[in-house]
């Protein structure tokens, strides 16, 4: 079993369901919103960079 699911991973299951781009960032959004630490920690168990991380954080706010 993988210990890390991928961002490109994640983003082929949510659009595996349908989820547009714009509802993906909602998702971001209400996460950010209710749980921001673990919005940030969720981000890096991604394997995303720190830069990366920051930008999709203050594009949810």
């Amino acid at each position: 079993m993988e210990k890390n699911v991928s961002k490109e991973q994640w983003v082929a299951m949510f659009q595996e369901i349908g989820l547009s781009e714009e509802q993906m960032m909602a998702w971001h959004q209400v996460f950010e919103t209710r749980h921001p630490e673990v919005h940030d920690q969720f981000l890096a168990w991604l394997g995303m960079s720190e830069a990366d991380i920051v930008d999709v954080r203050n594009r949810c706010r």
